[in-house]
């Protein structure tokens, strides 16, 4: 009778576990629903700027820049273009870079693959910033979805890159925000908001489209290798 007790008990735990397993199948890793590229929309894949390239984000004259940014600007134009020596672009510098790049969704974060240097963007998705950051030359990501758009929040930045291509400069506040959506389903936009109060009086915008390339793989990039602006011996700027 014992005997039969036991499996009686053994059965009603296994009736259970079966009424149990399809909320416990649904209690994925955090963030994975979010990041499942079949809920959102088709951002993933291979995208390459419209266009011809543009030195810089917005009009020079329309930078609203501090006393410390003017200076921090002169500075910078007498300086050679970062990525001429082969440093990191930073954001939001490395949307301007003529160079493909793979967005790729996964549970829990989505990573954007540059080629330019091989660059790798991981945005962590409905997570906060962590509390001790160190900075980086690409900065700390956090993402979530609003409707159709990807919201990536962006902080914990040194100071050597610019801000764009034409010098524009920033500080270790530097914040970003990015926008991601698809305009059209070949159509890629990414909305700028940079946000600085040491570099600029108030925060600024600028966009850029994308378009995409369903038959591009990315490549290896190689900038040491093929940049005529270093010396052969070293990563100096070539003198004229």
């Amino acid at each position: 009778m014992r005997r039969l007790f036991s499996w009686f008990r053994v059965g009603a735990i296994l009736l259970v576990f079966v009424a149990l397993a399809p909320q416990l199948s649904a209690q994925t890793t955090p963030g994975s629903k979010v990041s499942s590229p079949g809920k959102h929309p088709e951002l993933w894949g291979v995208w390459y700027m419209q266009g011809t390239v543009n030195i810089n984000l917005i009009p020079p004259s329309d930078a609203p820049l501090t006393p410390w940014g003017e200076e921090r600007l002169k500075i910078n134009r007498k300086q050679p273009l970062p990525t001429a020596i082969c440093l990191p672009p930073g954001v939001p510098t490395i949307w301007q870079i003529p160079a493909p790049f793979e967005i790729i969704a996964l549970p829990g974060r989505i990573l954007i693959i540059h080629e330019q240097e091989h660059l790798i963007r991981q945005i962590y998705l409905n997570r906060q910033h962590p509390a001790d950051l160190i900075p980086t030359w690409m900065g700390n990501s956090i993402g979530q979805w609003e409707g159709d758009t990807l919201i990536v929040d962006t902080t914990g930045f040194n100071e050597l890159t610019w801000a764009d291509l034409w010098g524009l400069p920033h500080s270790g506040e530097l914040h970003v925000i990015e926008r991601i959506r698809q305009i059209s389903p070949t159509v890629l936009q990414v909305e700028i908001t940079v946000e600085d109060p040491k570099t600029y009086t108030k925060p600024w915008t600028a966009v850029r489209r994308f378009d995409r390339k369903s038959n591009w793989e990315i490549g290896e990039n190689i900038c040491e290798e093929n940049n005529s602006y270093l010396a052969p011996s070293d990563t100096a700027p070539r003198q004229n």
